[in-house]
């Protein structure tokens, strides 16, 4: 048993390599250039290097394995060009799928996102069942990986063992780019959140969305999708939570939609045309969060077996990690108060 890995390098990719692993399977993973391959070696885990958007590389790093997880994506709330977005999150997914079809592989985990479902509310979750409207999917990300999930399901239905897991929001170490919920930890950290919006999250520790791919390969009906998450909270519970793991104070003030989105537009255009920059405020951001994006795990739970670990423990996990690896600046960081805890790298 070999297991073929895309997105190793990334938040969710990291720990189920290490998981993987730490299951005793042999792991070659998917690297588009040589500078990225040292710390994988270190892992133990086979780099090979190629790029999602050449089927040809895809095809020959995979040969000899017999389990696929396809984790990578291009995962950005803003991009100038989005073609890119599609080339690598779409018809890299066809190519890894075509590749596992070509390979006859044993089992082809495919991570999604609860972006690609509909978005639930205050005390009715959504699940996998729950009827989609596509003018819910809101910018390319969302609709590059709602297309992708449609390409994997085809495939399914022409006999590939593809198995889909939707993950919702991990937090937890290792969120070294960082996602955009690593990235409100971190400005919480240093102070640079003074209020927030009126918004809700499926939130998880990401070690338990890596056991969740692992489950899913084990467990995981051919053709299924499976809601990797836990906790659904508000943005201000987040906070309050962040806020009693680090001893500082969450903000109290709530902003109103509509003005933050006047905000956002302006913002990204002088990205777009002045500062070729990622906006502070995404236009797609904001617009995520006028939805209260609860989801129910439950079905994950029942059939994979997905733990449930706290999330309040994922959190201090990851505040830790971030002060460690110095994204808090240590005027800022001697200010935070917790007991120690171990961390994944």
């Amino acid at each position: 048993m070999r297991a073929f890995l895309t997105g190793a390098t990334g938040f969710v990719g990291h720990h189920v390599a290490r998981l993987l692993k730490a299951r005793g399977l042999p792991v070659r993973a998917l690297v588009r250039g040589e500078s990225l391959a040292g710390g994988l070696e270190k892992m133990g885990i086979e780099p090979c290097e190629g790029d999602l958007r050449d089927a040809e590389s895809v095809s020959r790093a995979m040969e000899g394995c017999s389990h696929v997880f396809h984790v990578a994506a291009d995962y950005r709330l803003w991009v100038p060009d989005p073609r890119s977005m599609y080339e690598t999150n779409v018809s890299g997914t066809v190519n890894v799928m075509q590749a596992a079809w070509a390979h006859g592989v044993e089992r082809v985990v495919y991570t999604s996102t609860v972006g690609t479902l509909a978005p639930g509310r205050k005390g009715v979750p959504s699940d996998e069942e729950t009827p989609v409207d596509r003018r819910w999917l809101t910018g390319h990300y969302k609709r590059s990986k709602y297309a992708a999930e449609k390409r994997v399901l085809e495939y399914t239905m022409r006999g590939l063992p593809a198995v889909v897991v939707n993950p919702s929001t991990p937090i937890g170490p290792a969120d070294r780019k960082p996602t955009p919920t690593g990235q409100i930890i971190v400005d919480f950290l240093r102070g640079r959140m003074p209020a927030y919006l009126d918004t809700g999250l499926n939130f998880v520790d990401v070690e338990d969305v890596a056991e969740g791919h692992w489950l899913a390969a084990l467990k995981g009906r051919v053709g299924q999708r499976y809601i990797l998450g836990n906790r659904n909270m508000s943005l201000r519970e987040f906070l309050e939570a962040l806020a009693k793991v680090s001893g500082r104070r969450a903000p109290r003030v709530r902003l109103p939609y509509l003005p933050v989105l006047g905000a956002a537009y302006v913002d990204e255009a002088v990205s777009r045309w002045l500062t070729k920059r990622a906006p502070r405020i995404p236009v797609m951001g904001v617009k995520m969060s006028h939805h209260y994006m609860y989801f129910d795990p439950s079905k994950a739970v029942r059939e994979l077996g997905l733990p449930q670990r706290p999330v309040e423990d994922a959190i201090k996990r990851a505040v830790i990690w971030f002060m460690e690896m110095g994204y808090v600046p240590e005027h800022r960081a001697s200010h935070t108060r917790f007991e120690g805890t171990k961390v994944s790298r």
